[in-house]
């Protein structure tokens, strides 16, 4: 399967000393609770200032993980804005992903990974649409490394992503958001595929299922992936924890 192009912007933030302790307390809780190792962390981590709505936000999504229920935590906050709601949730994702991926780069090399691959059948090639307009080969590595730049160039960008208050979204956010979302579902395709003996090893897997299924729940509610095709690589392990959730929390409510 091919890549569209997308725009790759650069920008730049500076988040506050208060934001970088609270964002690495969190991280060392993640890592001491799966046993994960802080330094294979694969992009620094991106902040949200302390003191703005998104912070809050950000706090309010993280308070609402731990209710079970994943498909009420994704659900737009009563009175919020549906694009303030996706770009906290959009860098939250980003950080998570970058987090476990880092937990499985050193077993990703251009030896055992020499193409962007989630199983036999789903092979990704590269292109943003700017500096890489004709999809093109690369390996697995490459590929991770070159999509969590273009995702966090968007990011840093406050045309794209304003943190000022008052600064508008672009009138195409969720489409934006969209696009990244579903490259970024390929980085989990790939983790499965090919890294998961890895994850089992580390005695991660419960953390990875958890962030897959959280990722899921907030696609579907905001329909970021709307080609079904490009989930059909982890399509029956989602029905999967669907279907688990389900039984655990009643159809239409998991």
């Amino acid at each position: 399967a091919g890549v569209e192009g997308s725009r790759a912007d650069v920008g730049s933030s500076t988040p506050s000393t208060t934001a970088e302790a609270h964002a690495r307390a969190m991280a060392k809780q993640i890592l001491k609770a799966f046993n994960l190792d802080n330094s294979k962390t694969f992009r620094p981590k991106k902040l949200h200032v302390v003191g703005t709505k998104r912070y809050e936000l950000h706090k309010f999504a993280q308070s609402t993980l731990g209710a079970g229920n994943l498909r009420e935590a994704v659900a737009l906050p009563k009175g919020e804005d549906v694009n303030e709601w996706l770009a906290v949730n959009t860098v939250d994702f980003f950080n998570e992903i970058s987090l476990l991926y880092g937990t499985v780069a050193e077993y990703c090399t251009q030896e055992s990974c020499p193409v962007m691959s989630a199983s036999q059948r789903f092979e990704y090639m590269w292109a943003d649409g700017v500096n890489v307009k004709k999809p093109i080969p690369v390996s697995a590595p490459e590929y991770v490394d070159l999509l969590m730049t273009w995702v966090q160039n968007q990011l840093d960008n406050e045309e794209i992503f304003p943190t000022r208050i008052g600064v508008p979204f672009p009138d195409n956010f969720h489409e934006i958001c969209s696009n990244i979302f579903r490259r970024l579902f390929r980085v989990y395709g790939h983790i499965y595929h090919s890294h998961f003996e890895e994850i089992v090893n580390l005695q991660a897997q419960p953390h990875l299922n958890t962030c897959f299924k959280h990722f899921v729940y907030f696609v579907y509610e905001f329909n970021l992936i709307p080609n079904k095709q490009e989930m059909a690589p982890m399509q029956e392990f989602i029905d999967e924890l669907m279907a688990n959730d389900e039984v655990k929390y009643g159809r239409g409510q998991a």
